[in-house]
């Protein structure tokens, strides 16, 4: 099962307003930009780390088998090739496991870092393509999500899924939500996935890179 958590490595998964792609080291300056931020710092709960600290921590969620992490992007913007990758970036989402002894149970993280983007359904398909990935391809059947309990917006979206109040930490002024996946749920949260296409990365972003040749009439 471990594994299949590096699966990802050359995945891209394509919905209606985002493309998630592998986090590369490409993305790492966009990346460590994003999160000097104090307001991400909070919402993540992450401390603020060097650029070579951030380095570090990209190998390490690319290559440890408990993780399987994507970059959001904005589907629009890629679909232009004049627009480098970098600055199609919008957020990352994340499954890893927690419990060594139960490979089923995995807990997921969803940051849409630039604001612009919030409050326009890109969480929501997020969500939902990154459930249905962890269900199909990882073998996942109990998803937990730990939010900070200022994060209204967040609590209720999960709470949409079907996810519910597990516990609440008052030291990290958290919420932990969870969900089991069950039959009534694939068909509440996944309902119609037609609009989710799985591509292989390493060709959509060089087919992206190659240089225009106009047509010779």
């Amino acid at each position: 099962m471990l594994l299949k958590m590096r699966i990802n490595e050359d995945t891209l998964l394509e919905g209606e307003k985002v493309v998630l792609v592998p986090y590369n080291a490409d993305h790492v300056p966009r990346y460590h930009q994003w999160m000097c931020s104090p307001e991400l710092q909070k919402l993540t709960a992450s401390e603020p780390l060097t650029l070579e600290q951030e380095y570090d921590m990209q190998r390490c969620w690319r290559e440890d088998d408990d993780k399987c992490t994507f970059i959001i992007l904005d589907k629009q913007k890629w679909a232009d090739p004049s627009i480098p990758e970098q600055e199609c970036m919008v957020g990352d989402v994340n499954i890893f496991l927690t419990d060594p002894s139960d490979p089923s149970l995995a807990e997921l993280e969803i940051m849409i870092a630039v604001p612009f983007y919030r409050g326009k359904g890109l969480g929501k398909e997020v969500t939902r393509m990154m459930m249905y990935y962890g269900v199909h391809k990882l073998g996942i059947q109990k998803f937990e999500v730990k939010i900070g309990l200022d994060n209204k917006i967040s609590i209720a979206m999960f709470k949409k899924f079907h996810f519910r109040e597990l516990s609440i930490s008052e030291v990290f002024q958290e919420v932990t939500l969870g969900v089991t996946v069950n039959e009534a749920l694939q068909k509440h949260v996944f309902g119609n996935m037609d609009f989710m296409l799985q591509r292989e990365y390493g060709k959509a972003r060089d087919s992206r890179q190659a240089p225009f040749t106009p047509l010779s009439l």
